[in-house]
């Protein structure tokens, strides 16, 4: 008959999934390219010395692979979905399948096994340890901490609790309202903090009047601060510290300074500058290159500015690793708690390294 030969239309054929596949990969699956740079096996030591996972004696589900559930998380933080979503997406997306080396018959996580599983990451502080890893690896692969370092730090926003004037001097004083009931006190975000977000407005235009351009806007912002490290030569993040978005930038330097950097320069603005700063850095031999501000009632001389502009041109590299993340990550804490935000943070930060690594694969070789 004519239609042996010939698929039908509406009938599944042998090789379709393969086709399809084959179209991703050649409109440029990004997660296939990242599966490709980033070996997700090596995170399974520290993934399995972090779970506490039941030796199945009376019986039971077998628990979802590690490494699974880790790809998962990965995939969330790339694409900012929540966990209902990252259920279905899943499901939905043969690309995700692929990436998670899912068949279209294997089960999926539901939510709440995502949201166990970061749980467990969370109590258990492993994402330091994940990060550190992927850090060896990097190094491993050449990409060695050079050129001196550059630290910087950026709020992120998170759900704005209502509180009224008592509750928030009860939570300031590291208490919580006798009030509140469980439920209330499991949604209520008491870690995170407001701070104020300075920047300038545009100059006015030709025929707008002058006083009605302020040149200095503040936005209250509440959330945490994302304290980063990076390596000026690769513009990897080296470090990271979370803390709430009140905290003052200049009092977590020690905490993000990288020794294995073969360079001393020390980039930073003038939230930096200090003199605990500059002695902390004189003992461990390092230089520093921090924004001078500008001196209060008089015009900035020409030399600081020239300094500035030029120290400028260097640390604009981690304003990059800022943009990258809050535009392409749509980065934005969802959860309650510094603990959670910090989770959520790291995994921002190791899913960018992941991502910068696998941009640098499609680059040429140097000469």
């Amino acid at each position: 008959m004519l239609w042996w030969g010939a698929r039908m239309i509406g009938q599944p054929g042998f090789f379709d999934l393969g086709e399809r596949y084959a179209a991703l990969s050649a409109a440029g699956d990004p997660l296939e390219r990242l599966g490709a740079v980033v070996e997700f096996e090596l995170f399974r030591g520290e993934l399995d010395a972090t779970l506490a996972r039941s030796d199945r004696a009376r019986g039971g589900r077998p628990p979802y692979d590690a490494v699974l559930m880790f790809k998962i998380l990965v995939v969330q933080t790339l694409y900012t979905l929540s966990d209902d979503q990252t259920e279905y997406q899943i499901r939905d997306r043969l690309s995700f399948m692929r990436f998670l080396g899912l068949a279209l018959h294997d089960p999926v996580p539901d939510a709440k096994t995502i949201w166990l599983f970061r749980e467990q990451l969370t109590k258990a502080g492993a994402l330091e340890r994940l990060f550190e890893r992927f850090d060896a690896v990097l190094r491993a692969a050449g990409y060695l901490a050079m050129a001196g370092q550059i630290v910087d730090a950026t709020v992120v926003e998170a759900r704005r609790p209502r509180l009224t004037r008592d509750e928030k001097t009860t939570i300031k004083a590291g208490a919580v309202p006798e009030a509140w009931s469980q439920a209330k006190r499991a949604q209520m975000d008491c870690d995170g903090r407001w701070t104020l977000k300075r920047g300038r407005k545009r100059a006015a235009g030709e025929g707008e009047p002058k006083a009605r351009v302020a040149n200095e806007i503040a936005v209250p912002v509440f959330g945490y601060k994302n304290q980063l490290e990076i390596d000026r030569r690769h513009g990897f993040i080296r470090r990271f510290a979370v803390t709430d978005a009140a905290a003052h930038d200049g009092q977590q330097l020690s905490k993000l300074l990288d020794p294995a950097n073969t360079a001393s320069s020390v980039w930073a603005d003038t939230a930096y500058r200090s003199a605990a700063n500059v002695a902390l850095l004189a003992r461990r031999g390092l230089v520093p290159q921090f924004q001078r501000p500008k001196p209060r009632g008089r015009r900035m001389p020409s030399h600081i500015v020239r300094g500035n502009a030029s120290r400028a041109r260097v640390r604009v590299a981690i304003e990059h690793v800022f943009a990258a993340q809050k535009c392409r990550l749509g980065l934005i804490i969802r959860s309650v708690g510094l603990a959670r935000a910090a989770t959520r943070l790291g995994l921002a930060n190791l899913v960018t390294n992941m991502t910068r690594l696998a941009w640098f694969a499609t680059r040429p070789a140097p000469a």
